[in-house]
């Protein structure tokens, strides 16, 4: 069935930069169909359903990628930690105690959040076990997502929560197998060895080797987040993060390093000379102490650079609103006012997130030819600005996810009025609460 959607105005995210009004976007079989000029045009004789919401501003969903779904159940119990003491005192033991009840509601209440906030694209890492819990619910629920279990195969911070390297090569590929390309294309798999210190040599080797099978497919971890991480890589390789995944090939541009706090002049061309992808989280950074990614740095040289929340026992909350806010202001005090403006950071968080995971041609701007993943944001609230010379401005400085109304994905509509259409969320929320309590006991 045909749409027609009728905003106040369209932020395109093309390659002009186009923002439109009077003009409908029509939506059909789950892509974007036609632009309709809506200048002396009939809605009596329009065969679709119509969509009115000539009060609302139009954007492209939003594009996370580096979220961890497992972890929103632990938001709030490990703050005020460095990464490494936050991984092996709080987070290893917690994701090793994650039975299948508990998992599926922590993935339930992630997206739900993820989504009323715009974001209609994830590239999440999952835990060591029950990963198809995950896969199930990124299904039902429309998100599209590349996604995959975290792979651990030694483990010093904390011994038990690990796997044997067969077993977790294993694992992986029976879950890619099943899951990659499913949902209408919508989910992908995304290979997730965890980061350096949690991986032998031949684990990161032979899954980027698997990952080649996989069509569209990613290679997702961590990378040069933290000093003291930086200093064990050193004293287990004698080099640095980047350079080392350099030397065993795993570097390129289906690879993904989330972080990249600590990157040196010499790494940095290694990310640019292999077009590999530097994910920025700028509130778990600062939050574990970790730094502030030189940024305005990759962005020149030709990194592409994306946004994500990363987890929320280390963010807390998985706004993009608060991430786009934060790329910009955190660089300014260092790089000068001008750095990072206000619409080079909304392309971060939409398009240079779609060209991150190889979607460009699918997602990431509103354009003829695109999947329907849109949003509608209510930016004529009180608080925000009058002027509307600068949308870009009032959504990456002064817009929060209350002003999410309406989100799309795949043509289906999965929030409506800020209201999720996929879960009903004060169940979901009661059964976090049981569900963290048991497993707290667990821990115990």
């Amino acid at each position: 069935m045909k749409q027609l959607l009728i905003p106040k105005q369209i932020i395109t995210v093309n390659s002009n930069d186009d923002i439109l009004t009077n003009v409908g976007v029509e939506i059909e079989n789950g892509k974007i169909n036609s632009f309709v000029d809506l200048k002396g045009f009939d809605r009596n004789s329009y065969s679709g359903e119509i969509v009115d919401r000539s009060n609302l501003t139009l954007i492209p969903g939003f594009v996370q990628t580096h979220i961890h779904l497992c972890q929103t159940l632990f938001r709030g119990l490990a703050d005020d930690l460095e990464l490494l003491d936050w991984l092996g005192k709080r987070i290893f033991p917690y994701e090793n105690q994650h039975n299948p009840e508990s998992l599926r509601v922590s993935a339930q209440l992630g997206i739900t959040e993820l989504q009323k906030g715009g974001t209609t694209t994830i590239v999440d890492m999952g835990t060591i076990n029950h990963q198809e819990v995950i896969f199930e619910e990124l299904t039902q629920s429309g998100m599209r997502a590349f996604a995959g279990k975290c792979m651990v195969d030694q483990n010093n911070l904390y011994p038990v929560f690990k796997e044997t390297t067969k077993d977790s090569l294993d694992t992986t590929h029976a879950l890619a197998k099943q899951f990659h390309n499913t949902a209408n294309g919508r989910i992908k798999y995304g290979f997730a060895p965890r980061f350096v210190l949690s991986c032998t040599e031949g684990l990161l080797k032979d899954t980027y080797q698997m990952l080649l099978d996989f069509e569209g497919s990613l290679y997702h971890t961590h990378s040069s987040e933290n000093k003291d991480e930086l200093k064990a890589v050193w004293e287990m390789h004698s080099m640095g993060n980047i350079e080392y995944f350099e030397s065993i090939g795993v570097l390129g541009n289906r690879t993904l390093l989330a972080h990249c706090v600590h990157v040196d002049d010499p790494e940095q061309v290694i990310l640019t000379e292999t077009d590999t992808r530097v994910l920025h989280c700028p509130s778990s950074n600062l939050k574990l102490g970790s730094g502030i990614a030189n940024i305005p740095r990759y962005i020149n040289i030709g990194i592409n650079v994306s946004l994500g929340a990363d987890g929320p026992p280390c963010n807390n909350n998985l706004s993009q609103f608060t991430e786009m806010r934060l790329a910009a202001l955190i660089q300014k005090p260092i790089h000068g006012s001008t750095s990072m403006n206000a619409k080079d950071v909304f392309k971060m968080a939409t398009i240079k997130g779609a060209e991150a995971v190889n979607l460009v041609h699918e997602i990431g701007s509103i354009e003829v030819g695109k999947k329907a993943d849109l949003v509608f944001l209510n930016l004529d609230e009180l608080y925000h600005p009058l002027n509307e010379d600068n949308l870009y401005s009032t959504i990456v400085y002064s817009t929060g996810v209350e002003s999410v109304k309406d989100v799309m994905i795949d043509g289906e509509w999965v929030v409506n009025d800020g209201r999720s259409l996929k879960y009903d969320e004060k169940k979901i929320r009661a059964k976090g609460k049981e569900e963290l309590e048991k497993l707290l006991n667990r821990v115990n």
